[in-house]
């Protein structure tokens, strides 16, 4: 099927997401929130305080490419289904582009040009050699057969092959997709090119040149950036509570590792629920309970609670870790934590950090926080590309480094120039971009 290259689409409303706030209502009208023009509000905030060319900030902000495609795919009962695709790429002055790819029966336009515009600014604080990029299908990946999944993938990666590639664009696992995925992109791009080539994507299973360390590295980075915030508010992690809204791959592995710090974790909320337990919920147990039900609910010895409850609660430290504008005006003078580490890209809306700055909260920006992910992510290409393999060991001691590097980085912008973490993230990112811009110069 033929793709089309757009500039600009009128934006699609997102499926409303359980326990999800993506929208506001003004006189009884309702009114989406756009992820994106968020995104374009942090910039804009931050952007002004760097006083830059406001040209070149123009050309640095916007996506250089979007594309959509439409794909037929033959379903188990042989019935052909339509799915939409998308591949957005924002960025590709400091490096190849790099994002994930989304299946998600919410996925729009909106949503993947805001994911991508954030993994350029995530590359940049973290301060790795990438550009921005994100991908999407609109499906529910857990209503489809593992064959018609994999038709679905490699009919997405033969239709877009012209723009993927190790120096090009390199995808990497996001909701809804994991190794298995990466595994038929690689395959399906390899076999297009006649040999194989493990760099056009990050995420695969370890056997296929995968990195050691990847599949906790979003939750470790989550952690290490929670650590040194609790540092510098004189936070002891080992009498500190905390509440987690979101159990899979993220905000369970960022539990567990602060839980080893010795966080007392009171709320967890995923998909079907919520459960408290103020005395502490065992969070290994937990973990061995959701890979059995595939939930937290029913988890023994915890009470069930309104997953609102989750972001609301009394306690030292929050972790939205789910998906986009879960804290909104609309409940944000309601969050009473004192730090909010934000595992999941977008989860607190431009009005909602205001609230939670004039309340004294410490917000841990998605940029900069779950940066983990894309920083793992960057080995795993830099391993592939010399065909040598580093040990755990190798990969977390390296992701420490790069972590609380850029946290410090961050700090030090935010305190410099009186801002929030968030503004002085991407006051950073930005500075980071344009100035390989002015290197670089424009072709015209």
């Amino acid at each position: 099927m033929p793709k089309k290259t757009i500039a600009d689409q009128k934006r699609k409303t997102p499926r409303k997401q359980k326990h999800s706030k993506s929208v506001v209502s003004r006189k009884n009208t309702t009114i989406p929130i756009s992820v994106f023009d968020n995104v374009l509000k942090q910039f804009g905030e931050a952007a002004r305080k760097l006083k830059l060319d406001p040209s070149m900030l123009e050309f640095v902000k916007m996506p250089r490419r979007s594309t959509i495609v439409n794909l037929p795919v033959q379903m188990d009962d042989g019935t052909f289904k339509m799915f939409t695709g998308y591949r957005v790429q924002h960025s590709i002055i400091r490096g190849p582009s790099k994002g994930g790819i989304r299946y998600h029966p919410g996925v729009t336009l909106d949503e993947v040009q805001a994911l991508a515009s954030w993994m350029t600014w995530k590359s940049a604080v973290v301060n790795i050699p990438f550009g921005g990029a994100k991908g999407g299908i609109v499906c529910d990946p857990y209503r489809l057969s593992k064959g018609e999944l994999e038709r679905l993938t490699r009919r997405y990666v033969a239709d877009m092959i012209d723009i993927f590639g190790p120096d090009d664009d390199i995808p990497a696992p996001d909701v809804g997709t994991g190794p298995n995925v990466m595994a038929w992109f690689m395959d399906t791009y390899s076999m297009k090119e006649n040999r194989s080539i493990p760099g056009v994507v990050t995420g695969k299973p370890i056997i296929l040149g995968g990195s050691l360390g990847r599949s906790e590295a979003t939750g470790r980075g989550v952690m290490l950036t929670t650590r040194e915030a609790c540092k510098y508010l004189k936070l002891d992690l080992s009498s500190a509570t905390a509440s987690v809204q979101g159990f899979g791959n993220v905000g369970s592995i960022s539990a567990k590792l602060l839980h080893e710090l010795g966080v007392k974790f009171l709320y967890v909320s995923d998909v079907n629920g919520a459960i408290y337990n103020p005395r502490g919920i065992d969070i290994p147990k937990l973990l061995k309970h959701v890979e059995k039900q595939k939930t937290i609910v029913g988890f023994p010895g915890s009470k069930k609670v309104d997953p609102e409850d989750v972001l609301h609660a009394r306690v030292d430290i929050l972790i939205p870790a789910a998906l986009e504008n879960q804290i909104t005006a609309d409940n944000a003078a309601r969050v009473r934590c004192k730090l909010i580490a934000e595992g999941a890209n977008g989860p607190v809306t431009p009005e909602a950090d205001k609230i939670l700055e004039k309340n004294k909260i410490l917000v841990v920006p998605d940029i900069l926080c779950n940066a983990g992910g894309v920083t793992v992510s960057y080995f795993e290409w830099v391993q592939n590309r010399i065909g040598y393999f580093w040990t755990e060991e190798e990969v977390n001691r390296r992701l420490e480094e790069k972590m609380v590097a850029a946290f410090k980085d961050v700090l030090d912008m935010s305190l410099n120039n009186k801002v929030s973490l968030r503004i002085g993230a991407f006051m950073l990112a930005i500075a980071r971009v344009v100035d390989v811009v002015q290197l670089r110069g424009i072709y015209s």
